[in-house]
């Protein structure tokens, strides 16, 4: 079922939001570790029993680990939940640093030019999607019939590699940001419903094949949904995304949304300052008050 192709959320608008840290579940601490911080480059905020935080060296919490020793890798063919979570990069050199430091290791990485922006793309040991990428200027974003226009083209790594300089990649840089969420989902007009309907996302895109767009403030996307995926949820057992976080400015706008899901038949568990939801495939959303 395609999305209704009304852009604007009905009843309320999120404003102010802003994507914060994930929350994965891996097989295997030690290596996830290695990973994100050797290859990822992000630094260990702290770390406990089987669990650890990472984010930038200055303290700003982007990826939460959970061990679950011998959960099962990401399939290929994808399942409902994570498609990728995306961090955000200040400017496009250190996007450039970043690639020749991938190239460097002999990483395997994924390349787009989206005209809003300028990815890669990446996978952690147990098959969960990570995109690095930074923004083009807003002034740039090229919009047709009310969508913001997003494109898969080849990227220009000679022109990053330019704007990269001499300068070697020295982990992620201040600055950085989860910068959107991308998820499978089984049906997007159900999600539509959910995510824009509910919640009170904007719809920015509609029209890219298989896939629904949305964010608040005119953002090209805080958060992608497809439905690319294999039409199968997560077990306990899987490696997987466990949640994700979204910040919202004012706490009469945390409330409010937290009472449409409820009356929508989508319990919300509250707790002090925060909330968590159920999207209808399982993925556990974090939403709070932001400065």
């Amino acid at each position: 079922m395609e999305p209704e192709r009304d852009p604007i959320a009905p009843g309320h608008r999120l404003t102010g939001a802003e994507v914060g840290p994930v929350l994965l579940q891996v097989s295997d601490l030690a290596r996830s570790l290695a990973f994100y911080e050797g290859v990822l480059g992000l630094s260990v905020l702290d770390r406990a029993g089987a669990e650890a935080r990472l984010g930038t060296a200055v303290g700003r919490p982007l990826v939460g680990l959970r061990e679950r020793r011998g959960a099962r890798p990401v399939p290929r063919e994808g399942r409902n939940g994570l498609y990728h979570f995306a961090i955000l990069l200040p400017e496009r050199k250190f996007l450039g640093r970043f690639l020749r430091h991938l190239a460097a290791l002999g990483t395997p990485v994924g390349l787009a030019d989206h005209l809003v922006s300028e990815a890669s793309y990446l996978s952690d040991p147990d098959g969960l999607g990570i995109e690095v990428y930074a923004d083009r200027p807003r002034e740039r974003w090229v919009y047709r019939d009310g969508e913001v226009h997003l494109t898969t083209d080849p990227l220009d790594t000679d022109a990053l590699e330019e704007a990269a300089g001499s300068s070697p990649w020295d982990g992620i840089p201040d600055g950085t940001v989860m910068g959107h969420m991308h998820l499978h989902v089984g049906d997007l007009g159900v999600a539509g419903r959910f995510y824009h309907s509910t919640l009170g996302l904007d719809k920015t895109m509609w029209s890219y094949p298989g896939a629904l767009f949305l964010s608040a403030d005119g953002y090209h996307h805080h958060l992608g949904l497809n439905r690319w995926g294999a039409p199968k949820n997560p077990t306990p057992e899987d490696a997987r995304l466990l949640e994700w976080t979204l910040g919202l400015r004012g706490t009469d706008q945390v409330e409010l949304v937290a009472d449409a899901l409820d009356q929508t038949g989508h319990p919300v568990s509250r707790m002090k300052g925060a909330w968590t939801v159920d999207d209808p495939w399982g993925t556990t959303l974090r939403v709070h008050g932001a400065p």
